[in-house]
C-alpha cells in the first residue's frame, strides 16, 4: 500500500516543491514590498506568486515538472476551496433578508452573463469572458482559479487565468478607494454602504479594507455580503462546467469535476455553523479551524504560483485591450445593477 502511494507521489515532487517554493517566497516578498514602497503598494502574496511563476516559466517548462504543476493547479486546489467553507455560517447570510440576497444573486448571474456576451462582443473566447463574470461576481482570484477547473482547453486558457487575477486584485484596489465616496454620494446609510462594497468588490482583502475603513457597522455589513457571493462559488463554478458542456463545440473538452469539492464545502459551512455554539467545542473548534484556514490559503497560494509557473510572458503580453475592455465591463454591470438594486431596497 505504501510503496504504490510513494510511486505515485514520486512525479508530482518536482513540480509541488518548487511551487510551494515561490510560494514562500511570495509571502516572504509581501511584507518587504509595502515597507519598500512606504507603504504606498501592497501586492496580495497572490499575485506577487503569480509574477514570481511567470518570471520562473522558461525553468519549470520542463517535463520534470509538469506532474506536480498540473497536479497544483488541479487537485490541490480544489481541496483548498472546499476549505472555504470554513470562513461562512448560515446564520450569517440569512440576517441579510431576503431581499438583499436576491439583489446579490441576480447581480452576480448578470456579470457572469454580461462577461460571456462582452467576450463574444470583443471577439475573445467565451472562456475568458466565463473568467472575467465569475472572478467580478464572487471572489476574485479565487474565483479564477476555480472556474478555470471547467473551462475547455483552449489556446490562451492558462494565460487568460493569469490575466484575471491581475486584473482582479488591480481593479478591487481602485474601487476600494472609489466605492466608499460614491456611497456618500448617493446618501447610503452604513447598511446600504455595507451592502454596496461587500456585493461590488472583488477580492475579500480590499471589501475589509473599504469597509471597515468607513466604520464597523459598514465593515460588518460587507463582510457578510461577500462571504455569500463566497458561499455561491462553488454553484457558480459548477453551472459554468454544465453551461460549457452543453455547448456542442466544448462538449468534448470541458468536464465538470466531481463535485467531491463542493460537498465538503456545504458540509464545512454546516460544520462552521454548529459547532461555535456548542460551549465545549468552540474552543478546540476555533483552534483546528484556524490551522484549516490556513491550509487552503496555502493551497491557493501554492496553485497560484503553479499556475503562475505554467503560464509564458509571451502569452501575457499578447493579451490586448479587448481583455481589459471585458473586465471592465464586468465591473461596470455589477456596480450599476447593485446601485440600483439599493435605491429600490
Amino acid at each position: 500500500m505504501t510503496m504504490p502511494m510513494a510511486a505515485t507521489a514520486r512525479p508530482l515532487l518536482p513540480g509541488v516543491a518548487l511551487a510551494s517554493a515561490v510560494a514562500i517566497a511570495a509571502v516572504s516578498a509581501e511584507p518587504l514590498v509595502r515597507q519598500a514602497s512606504g507603504g504606498r503598494l501592497a501586492l496580495p502574496g497572490m499575485v506577487i506568486a503569480l509574477i514570481i511563476g511567470i518570471a520562473l516559466h522558461s525553468l519549470a517548462a520542463r517535463p520534470l515538472f509538469e506532474p506536480g504543476l498540473t497536479f497544483a493547479v488541479k487537485k490541490m486546489l480544489r481541496w483548498a476551496i472546499g476549505l472555504l467553507g470554513l470562513r461562512i455560517a448560515f446564520g450569517d447570510i440569512l440576517g441579510l433578508g431576503v431581499g438583499t440576497l436576491m439583489l446579490v444573486i441576480a447581480s452576480m448571474a448578470a456579470t457572469i452573463a454580461a462577461g460571456i456576451w462582452l467576450a463574444r462582443r470583443f471577439s475573445v473566447h467565451d472562456g475568458y469572458g466565463a473568467l472575467a463574470g465569475a472572478a467580478t461576481a464572487v471572489c476574485g482570484a479565487s474565483a479564477a482559479l476555480a472556474t478555470t477547473t471547467v473551462l475547455p482547453n483552449y489556446p490562451s486558457k492558462a494565460a487568460d487565468t493569469a490575466f484575471t487575477v491581475v486584473a482582479a486584485n488591480a481593479l478591487s484596489t481602485i474601487v476600494m478607494l472609489a466605492y466608499p465616496p460614491l456611497a456618500i454620494l448617493f446618501g447610503f446609510d452604513a447598511t446600504k454602504t455595507g451592502i454596496l462594497l461587500g456585493a461590488t468588490i472583488h477580492d475579500m482583502a480590499q471589501v475589509v479594507g473599504a469597509g471597515y475603513a468607513v466604520s464597523d457597522p459598514v465593515g460588518n455589513a460587507a463582510v457578510v455580503v461577500k462571504l455569500f457571493r463566497v458561499f455561491l462559488l462553488l454553484p457558480v463554478v459548477l453551472i459554468i462546467g454544465w453551461w460549457f458542456v452543453r455547448q456542442g463545440q466544448h462538449a468534448n473538452a470541458a468536464k465538470v469535476p466531481v463535485p467531491v469539492f463542493a460537498l465538503v464545502f456545504l458540509a464545512l459551512v454546516a460544520v462552521n455553523s454548529v459547532l461555535p455554539a456548542v460551549p465545549a467545542l468552540a474552543a478546540p473548534y476555533a483552534i483546528a479551524k484556524g490551522w484549516l484556514v490556513n491550509l487552503s490559503n496555502a493551497g491557493l497560494l501554492i496553485a497560484i504560483a503553479a499556475l503562475g509557473l505554467g503560464t509564458s510572458i509571451t502569452a501575457i503580453l499578447s493579451i490586448g485591450w479587448r481583455h481589459v475592455a471585458v473586465f471592465l465591463g464586468t465591473t461596470t454591470v455589477i456596480l450599476a445593477i447593485v446601485v440600483a438594486g439599493l435605491f429600490i431596497l
